[in-house]
């Protein structure tokens, strides 16, 4: 299994990490919200009832048992790196990483790529959101710099939108084959010129060409799993769930 079920409506990753690394991923199911933010919505930017956003918040950080308040990001999908203390606030990044305990780390996603990295000593932890954009422009690789051993680094890959759902221009491909002509292996030809990206394996060779060695996760999708996920590409107006880890 890559991810176990817990009795909540949350996902625990089931990887390898220490045992003092907690890591969590919510679904859409256990919150307050209505619509087509049902029910779980974790995002206050996408119009939903800003007090059931945070009953929402509240939940979650209830339900994963969590030793204080996620550290929400203002993401724009580009490839800023947040160094994360017990006195931060919301920063505008689009991933954060940690050395103390009880710093909870966190990224939204509704089909972009959340990563979960911690190293093998459990003295450090981050999360990523790799939409294409940032993923192509090396949030990844600005996320490893603040690791000094990218080969002693695990990194789980969360749920995203998967391949045969995941619709681009010949432009996206076009960037990233530019940076790594390996990335053609990533894109499978789709209709009307347009090729379907693979974002798991286009985060995987990222991270493997910067000496990661340890990398799990990577098979739900987003798109097709209404019943879990919400899906920005799929609803367009919808809800954000997030993934957290933190250091016990």
């Amino acid at each position: 299994m890559a991810w176990i079920m817990s009795d909540n409506p949350l996902l625990l990753p089931d990887w390898p990490a220490p045992a003092n690394v907690r890591a969590v991923c919510s679904t859409r199911n256990g919150g307050c919200s209505t619509g087509v933010y049902a029910s779980l919505n974790l995002g206050n930017h996408v119009a939903d009832n800003a007090e059931l956003v945070a009953e929402n918040r509240r939940l979650y950080q209830l339900l994963a048992q969590m030793p204080a308040a996620p550290v929400w990001l203002n993401q724009v999908h580009g490839t800023a790196v947040s160094v994360l203390t017990k006195a931060s606030i919301a920063d505008t990044a689009d991933a954060s990483v940690t050395c103390e305990p009880g710093v909870v780390a966190t990224v939204m996603t509704a089909d972009c790529l959340p990563l979960l990295l911690c190293d093998k000593a459990g003295t450090q932890v981050a999360a990523v959101h790799a939409g294409w954009r940032g993923l192509c422009d090396g949030v990844i690789e600005a996320t490893l710099a603040h690791f000094a051993r990218p080969a002693e680094v695990l990194v789980y890959l969360g749920p995203a939108i998967s391949q045969s759902a995941f619709e681009v221009g010949p432009e996206v491909r076009d960037a990233f084959i530019s940076h790594n002509a390996q990335a053609e292996q990533a894109f499978i030809s789709g209709n009307s010129n347009k090729w379907q990206a693979d974002l798991y394996l286009l985060a995987k060779q990222r991270l493997q060409a910067s000496g990661v060695q340890h990398i799990y996760g990577g098979q739900y999708c987003t798109y097709q799993q209404s019943e879990l996920f919400f899906s920005y590409r799929r609803d367009g107006q919808t809800g954000r769930m997030a993934s957290s880890i933190w250091l016990a």
